[in-house]
């Protein structure tokens, strides 16, 4: 437009601000540039007033170690676009299996140089947590990842102290693949595994939609299910100071920070 514009004059107001829609938290989770599921789960589990917001970091959909190890270089730049101008109160990594091959330490460094202000956390920082908040000791593991990875999850989880009773995967390769499996299959998949002496089950893998089921298999198994969006998510908000009960996704949320020994 080469036209001369008619100026336009505001009259003075006096604005009135508040703290905004996400007032009580705002969450940062960094994701995988193919993922579906997380930023569901995210957001079913979100209470009123906690704010959530993602990044993706560049990853193969070939599930591999060397794709899993190849992630770790852009995780930083990822999490720097998580609210740039804005302070989080928790940045969290999301892929389970990119945390066991990467390590939690270099995953959590590259995470506060990039958000200093917010507490770095990864989702395998909040199984543990979850874990441990339920008293389990013994586990059984399912996975949807290839046995190179599981060998991983397994002396991850060992090197926590968990006594690792089993651990079974469906050996697929793609994100694909592992967002479509049915919940249904994996309520049937997790009864499977469960056995007399374990003290909880854990479903390992944000992509697998076992938040759908996660209530249901502990009815029919009569014990603790943790999986991994719901481990994150509790962890996450009960790291920012949220201690919202959420029913329908397991005894872990009716934990709050002072039934497992935290501040507040």
């Amino acid at each position: 437009m080469n036209e001369t514009l008619e100026p336009v004059t505001s009259k003075p107001y006096q604005v009135r601000f508040d703290n905004g829609r996400h007032h009580r938290a705002k969450l940062g989770f960094v994701v995988l540039a193919m993922e579906q599921t997380v930023e569901d789960d995210v957001y079913k589990l979100a209470p009123p007033g906690v704010g959530v917001h993602f990044s993706r970091v560049p990853m193969s959909n070939d599930a591999t170690l060397d794709t899993l190890r190849q992630m770790e270089g852009g995780i930083e730049g990822a999490a720097r676009l998580l609210l740039p101008d804005d302070d989080l109160d928790a940045c969290c990594f999301t892929c389970n299996c990119g945390v066991m091959v990467i390590g939690e330490e270099p995953v959590m460094a590259a995470l506060k140089r990039a958000k200093s202000e917010a507490e770095p956390t990864t989702v395998m920082t909040g199984v543990v947590r979850a874990l441990r908040a339920v008293e389990a000791k013994r586990i059984v593991v399912g996975t949807p990842y290839l046995d190179e990875v599981n060998a991983h999850v397994r002396a991850f989880l060992r090197s926590k102290d968990f006594e690792i009773l089993d651990i079974q995967g469906l050996n697929l390769r793609t994100n694909q693949e592992i967002d479509t499996v049915e919940p249904e299959f994996l309520l049937e998949f997790g009864a499977s595994l469960d056995r007399p002496d374990a003290d909880a089950l854990f479903i390992c893998c944000g992509a697998l939609r076992s938040l759908d089921i996660v209530g249901a298999l502990e009815a029919r198994i009569g014990k603790p299910v943790i999986v991994s969006n719901q481990a994150m998510m509790w962890d996450c908000l009960r790291r920012a100071g949220i201690d919202d009960v959420i029913e329908g996704y397991g005894r872990l949320f009716q934990l709050r920070r002072r039934d497992v020994g935290l501040a507040g």
